[in-house]
């Protein structure tokens, strides 16, 4: 008899923190799930009534024949399946990310014998892994869903034997001698003779009244995430680049009307995005267009926005908003003795080294990278071969 995935469900409300912690790892690691409002749900609320022996503790998640009470993200990578814990204590690479440059990074290196140990926070193959299409990935003339593009990159680090932990992000890295140390966030530690950072960045958030109090609840930053489950009603897209634009045009599939919000007085999208936005008779696209404030009660109800040009205020009340504005690199976790530009990308050689030797950066997260998949695979390639070249060394 031929065996179904069980449906994973989550229980719980707009308003709780830990729910919308719950949410953000399933999507990060691109696991659907069906949610449901126990507030708005009377067989929900019974579900978890019974589940809890009368207990209402959110979220409660049901997955098969399991159900977890107010799950960790831990919790929830035990629950399904993900490697947390690595084999061994020392590598001869451990490459912090698992985008495509962490992933093509560690495909060459394996091939060649090299021991990896890749350690990513979120899903396997990164930005491109929440990216609704890539249509500038060499070799693929139709375009490919970003999440394939992700697949097929990780299988082909997974087959020469590159090793993989999921939802372990790392805390800190230590320098010595020879070798350097990783700590993850659960409290593990692991040593390599050499270190590549490809972590990338995430997005910028407003920093707007009321923005933090609706993130999960009104406020996105994943239109592939959380698109769908705004099936028929309006929403809105902050930004005018080409992140924004791909992302309405993804939402166009799903909402009822899409209206991109722009600070400025013209996209800075490419000439590509601006054509398939202009055609899609769903967008509207307003210039000179900033967010005041998002207000509510417990879920998103009205965005109060000005036209900088004129001066007027108004309020819209789209059913959600996603938020594509830029970038910030991931690199909290590094010693200060990585050198960093102004906006904290990390700054390299010509070889991808960065100021501590034995140290690379790749892809995203350093400094001057062009912040596309293409040219982050390739700067993975070019990182493998210059650590190739230091271990011979070592």
């Amino acid at each position: 008899m031929e065996q179904t995935t069980p449906t994973l469900t989550v229980y719980g409300t707009p308003w709780c923190t830990d729910c919308k912690r719950s949410k953000k790892f399933l999507g990060e690691q691109r696991v659907a799930y069906h949610w449901v409002d126990v507030e708005e749900d009377p067989a929900g609320l019974a579900f978890i009534e019974k589940a809890q022996n009368g207990g209402h503790s959110v979220p409660t998640i049901q997955y098969g024949d399991t159900v977890l009470v107010e799950p960790s993200n831990s919790d929830l990578a035990r629950l399904l399946g993900l490697p947390t814990k690595a084999q061994r204590d020392f590598y001869d690479v451990i490459i912090v990310g698992g985008g495509p440059a962490g992933l093509t990074a560690a495909m060459y290196l394996a091939r060649e014998g090299v021991e990896c140990l890749i350690i990513e926070r979120a899903g396997l193959g990164g930005q491109v892994g929440i990216t609704e299409r890539l249509d500038n990935f060499p070799s693929w003339p139709e375009g490919i869903v970003g999440a394939d593009l992700a697949d097929r990159l990780t299988r082909q680090a997974k087959r020469f034997g590159v090793e993989i932990l999921q939802a372990q992000g790392v805390e800190s890295i230590q320098e010595h001698d020879c070798y350097r140390d990783v700590h993850t966030t659960d409290g593990d530690e692991y040593g390599a003779h050499a270190m590549l950072i490809a972590t990338g960045s995430t997005y910028l958030r407003l920093g707007v009244p009321g923005e933090e109090d609706f993130i999960g609840s009104g406020i996105h930053y994943c239109a592939t995430c959380d698109g769908p489950f705004y099936k028929g009603r309006p929403v809105a897209v902050i930004g005018g680049g080409n992140s924004a634009g791909e992302e309405a045009i993804f939402l166009a599939r799903f909402a009822s009307a899409v209206t991109i919000l722009v600070r400025g007085a013209a996209l800075t999208a490419s000439r590509v995005v601006q054509t398939k936005l202009t055609e899609d008779p769903k967008i509207t696209i307003r210039y000179n267009t900033t967010v005041e404030a998002f207000e509510g009660d417990k879920k998103l109800r009205t965005t109060r926005i000005r036209n900088s040009a004129t001066g007027a205020s108004e309020t819209i009340e789209p059913a959600g908003v996603f938020v594509f504005i830029g970038l910030k690199p991931n690199t909290s976790f590094l010693p200060p003795t990585i050198a960093r530009d102004s906006q904290g990308f990390i700054v390299t050689d010509g070889m991808l080294q960065t100021s501590v030797p034995g140290i690379y950066a790749a892809g995203d997260v350093r400094a001057d990278s062009t912040k596309q998949a293409a040219s982050a695979a390739g700067e993975g390639a070019t990182a493998a071969l210059a650590i190739r070249s230091y271990l011979r060394r070592m």
